[in-house]
């Protein structure tokens, strides 16, 4: 690592360090366990033949990605044997990679309840890790490594989507589900040994009882703010990825919708989604180093919100087999636009997220917020699939555009343009 800092050019410098090294297996461990339930398992559903409304409303059993706060603060308070951090990143992560290669074992034609039931327990086991390694991750950076940081991990939370969104659906068509489930669960193993072999971060005046660990953290960010300053973040944080993702919500649906092969969507949906985001949100987050993070979210955020209307035009294109090339072509084009604005604006929205958190309050202030972002995906995209049903693919995309604009009005208020860098609106 020294002699890479010694050889790198100076721009390069500060993404080679053991610090941004550890979000990367945070963020990889993060986003396995999500894009296995947003894209595998839908694409598994609906190959074993489950209709779209069945899928769509799936998505609630992500309900614990929407209410995690309400025990992230036994992660504050309470410590394991491995540590504070440690401990609580390590025993959900053991619980997931069992749960996820127990779940192809079960039939979604007869036991769809059994089924969502499991699903429903590794999101809880996933949401839980989720809190430990947000906490951990923002206990770690200095305020100034906040943005790219979180630029690292968001990007290694993506590229851990290509496991299931890639790899297990090209295996799927060669091997059975049992078998793909199971090969999927061991790439939770990195972040196991991550989480043994990193030191516990200093405890910053730990709460001393259950209470308040509960009130405290709610206390402070409403004095921090105020009543009408803390409305406007939860607000924007429910808000700026609404439209977003909606838009993801039913994307290997879409794509199979629309006469693309399982192949196709390892092959060339994933792929193309991948690495724009991940070159995209590098740039962005070194980007973010230079112009703050208030004005990453304005830049990133337009550019999210514009690339939704790709997937507009690709439906209202539809299934052209005659023109396969020509299709596949404009897959790859869409896809890749819209993921360099996710990445981007991602990356920006969780450095903005780690940057209204309290050092001591970490855990559950993080799992707030986080809870609120989780809601659109949790809530309303179960309304997906109906959605599609009564306005079609094409007015679904425009509707998901429509709802991108709220967001970014409230920028305004909570990170305006002018503002002071690493100011905290």
């Amino acid at each position: 690592m020294t002699l890479l800092l010694m050889t790198a050019p100076a721009w390069l410098a500060p993404l080679l360090t053991r610090k941004m090294l550890i979000c990367i297996f945070t963020g990889f461990a993060s986003g396995l366990p999500l894009y296995l339930l947003i894209n595998l398992v839908p694409a598994w559903l609906r190959s074993e033949g489950v209709d779209l409304k069945t899928i769509g409303f799936f998505a609630l059993i992500q309900f614990p990605f929407t209410w995690k706060f309400i025990w992230a603060p036994f992660l504050d308070r309470f410590i394991l044997p491995l540590g504070r951090r440690r401990g609580w990143m390590l025993l959900p992560q053991v619980g997931l990679l069992f749960s996820i290669g127990t779940l192809g074992g079960f039939d979604p034609r007869k036991e769809i309840l059994l089924i969502s039931g499991l699903a429903a327990l590794l999101a809880f086991l996933s949401a839980t890790q989720d809190i430990a390694l947000d906490a951990f991750r923002r206990e770690i950076l200095s305020e100034a490594e906040l943005g790219l940081g979180s630029s690292v991990h968001v990007n290694a939370y993506r590229v851990a989507g290509l496991v299931p969104g890639s790899l297990s659906l090209i295996l799927a068509d060669s091997l059975p589900w049992n078998q793909v489930f199971w090969i999927t669960a061991l790439f939770m193993i990195p972040g196991m040994i991550m989480a043994i072999l990193v030191k516990e971060p200093e405890i910053l005046t730990p709460p001393k009882t259950l209470r308040e660990a509960c009130i405290e953290p709610f206390n402070e960010f409403i004095g921090r703010q105020g009543v009408q300053g803390a409305l406007l973040v939860l607000s924007f944080l429910f808000l700026y990825k609404l439209g977003d993702s909606l838009a993801t919500a039913l994307s290997t649906p879409f794509y199979l919708d629309m006469g693309y092969s399982k192949t196709d969507i390892g092959l060339i949906a994933k792929h193309a989604g991948l690495w724009p985001a991940v070159i995209g949100g590098m740039i962005g987050g070194l980007w973010m180093v230079k112009i703050g993070i208030n004005r990453a979210l304005w830049i990133f955020g337009l550019v999210q919100m514009v690339t939704i209307l790709g997937f507009a035009w690709l439906a209202w294109l539809g299934p052209q087999p005659e023109i396969l090339g020509f299709n596949r072509g404009a897959l790859a084009a869409v896809i890749s636009a819209e993921y360099l604005g996710v990445g981007l604006g991602t990356a920006a929205f969780t450095a903005f997220i780690a940057r209204s958190t309290h050092p001591a309050y970490t855990a559950t202030q993080f799992a707030l917020f986080t809870s609120l972002t989780a809601v659109p995906r949790t809530v309303i995209n179960a309304f997906a699939g109906v959605l599609v049903e009564n306005l079609g693919w094409v007015g679904f995309y425009m509707l998901c555009t429509a709802l991108a604009v709220p967001g970014m009005l409230l920028l305004i208020k909570v990170a305006p343009w002018n503002a002071a860098r690493g100011e905290n609106v």
